[in-house]
């Protein structure tokens, strides 16, 4: 049995936002998207590691490391399966509910490559 199903930790799209936009935010956004996704839009701040690299056994990203982290993905999927992978790896890690299309839709920013309005995708 996985860490994951013996506890699962989520928070909504509004506990996300506050946890880690901001200067002084105390967890990491980590995007675990692929790249095509990211590059049209993410959350500002937000870390990227695919959860297929992660899968593959790459580490993560200087910035997210040692932090707490707040995972996201388009709909909630991949997120929870990132988490799961973080856990097992000693992490601190916790998955958005509804992802990028919740975080949009309740009205927080989606920049693309450029720093301009982005899009989910």
């Amino acid at each position: 049995m996985s860490l994951f199903s013996r506890g699962k930790k989520r928070v909504t799209v509004e506990e996300a936002h506050r946890r880690t936009q901001g200067a002084h935010a105390p967890d990491i956004l980590l995007d675990v998207r692929e790249r095509g996704e990211w590059d049209a839009g993410r959350a500002p701040g937000a870390v990227h590691a695919p959860l297929s690299a992660l899968v593959a056994g790459a580490a993560l990203p200087q910035a997210a490391q040692r932090r707490p982290l707040v995972v996201i993905c388009r709909s909630g999927n991949r997120s929870q399966q990132a988490v799961e992978l973080l856990r097992e790896r000693g992490a601190d890690a916790w998955d958005v509910k509804g992802g990028m299309q919740q975080w949009a839709a309740a009205g927080h920013p989606v920049v693309d490559a450029s720093g301009n309005k982005g899009s989910v995708a």
